[in-house]
Order: C-alpha cells, then structure tokens, then sequence
C-alpha cells in the first residue's frame, strides 16, 4: 500500500501541468519571489482604484432629510451658556420640557430644517449649515429620546437666562415654564422688545392670552403648529384654570416670530 501511495504521488508531480517542461513560464513572473505579499504584486494602476474608491466611500455625502421645521428662535442670537451658569439657573419644571419637547417634536436622527441647519432630537441645533458627514459621532449615529431630552434641558438655559433676567416680578412655575417654552421658540430679542413682557412687569396677567395668541405667524402666513403651542403656553401659564375670556386678540395685529413685534 505504501509503494502505491508513493507511485501516484509521482505520478501527480510529474504529470501536472505545471510541473512539465516548458509549462514553467506560465507561472513565473520575472523578478517576483514566492515570499513578496500579495499587495506588493498589485499593479500601481489597481492600487489607483482601490483607493479611489475607498476616498468615494469615506466622503460620500450622506442622505438626511429636508425637514419643514423651524429653527428655535434661541439659537439665532447669543451665544451658549457656560455649564457653570446653566447649573446657577432656576430649572425649568416637568411639564414645561413636556410642551416644548411636544411643541418641536422628536426626531432621533440627523435632518436639514427649513433654514438648511443641520439639526436633530427637539430641535437642538448641531451647525448653522446642512448636515454634511461631519457632525459628531453621536449624532451621526442617531440619538434615544432621552438623550434627546437631555440635549433640550442644556439648551433651554437660554431661555431661562432670558426669562430670569427680564421679567422682574415674581412667577410661578408654570408661569416661568410657559415663558421659557416662548422665549425658547421665539427667541430672546423678540421677547425683549414685545409687549408681552410689559404687560407681565406691569403685573397685568390677564392681558398674557392676547399677548401669546398674537405670535402665530411665520414666513407671513398664520402656522397651526404655531396657535397649538401658545394654547399650551396659556395653559401651562395658568395653571390648567380657565385664563380670561377672550376677545382683545381681535383687535391687536398678528406677529410674525422671524420678524418680531413692529412698533
């Protein structure tokens, strides 16, 4: 048995193609060594590919959605609060981050608003330009809703640095939540100069309604999403009590949010 082992195993060897005189040439490529890797053999033109095509990959621009979603007014004005003089603030209650995380809506992952900023969770504002590729890994990965929440209550210390800051009679915590949800979707300017904050400095809480319900327009048309929230402002300010009827709101104009109050 072993003597006819060792005969077809002599047999293979001579007989194969390769081993036959003048097959050699066919598997021999001049000045390569068996040992070389198999990237030293590639061709400089397959290399060129290669990475090519790799560069493609890594810079492809990914897709992300162009969202009807505006950018809080918050982020269009002054800058971010240092971590220090956020913890210094009065926080802002359960249900006043409830209406403003119900007011924007979540979002997990990474989308373009209606002014091309890249943006994501309740409208926290990642770059003042689209969404790109090059956003923090975090973001690009897409975020749970706490994390979401969480990214809100750090941004919201605008509004409450607005509201701490400007109103000078005293609120209560409802009152501040509704005004922070304002200033938050607003802006500090707009409720700096608006006549909202007289009325509430002159204590004349009966006159907040009208106020609230004058700010539901953008881009010079009335926004449903817009009516929906102040009603949640009114709310939230009174407490879920029936505020003061209406009726003085038909006699003041509308305010557009990305113009402001014009005296």
């Amino acid at each position: 048995m072993m003597m006819i082992a060792a005969a077809s195993h002599d047999f293979r060897r001579h007989n194969s193609p390769l081993q036959r005189p003048g097959w050699s040439h066919l598997h021999e490529i001049p000045g390569r060594k068996d040992s070389d890797p198999w990237h030293s053999r590639l061709p400089a033109v397959a290399w060129i590919l290669v990475l090519g095509l790799l560069f493609a990959a890594c810079s492809r621009k990914p897709e992300v959605p162009k969202l009807d979603k505006m950018t809080p007014g918050v982020f269009l004005e002054g800058e971010p609060l240092e971590e220090g003089a956020r913890a210094l603030l009065r926080p802002v209650s359960g249900k006043g981050i409830a209406l403003t995380e119900d007011s924007e809506g979540f979002v997990p992952t990474l989308y373009d608003d209606s002014a091309n900023y890249c943006s994501i969770a309740f409208g926290h504002l990642v770059k003042k330009r689209n969404c790109d590729g090059t956003e923090p890994g975090e973001f690009l990965r897409g975020v749970s809703r706490t994390r979401g929440t969480a990214l809100l209550t750090t941004d919201m210390g605008r509004a409450q640095s607005a509201v701490s800051s400007l109103v000078v009679v005293t609120l209560n915590d409802g009152q501040y939540g509704a005004l922070c949800d304002f200033v938050y979707n607003v802006g500090q300017g707009n409720f700096r100069s608006s006549t909202l904050l007289k009325v509430i400095n002159a204590g004349h809480f009966d006159s907040v309604p009208p106020q609230l319900r004058r700010w539901t327009m953008a881009g010079g048309v009335s926004q449903p999403g817009l009516v929906k929230r102040r009603e949640g402002e009114i709310e939230l300010f009174f407490g879920g009590a029936q505020p003061p009827s209406r009726g003085l709101e038909a006699t003041l104009p509308p305010i557009d949010i990305q113009v402001g109050e014009q005296k």
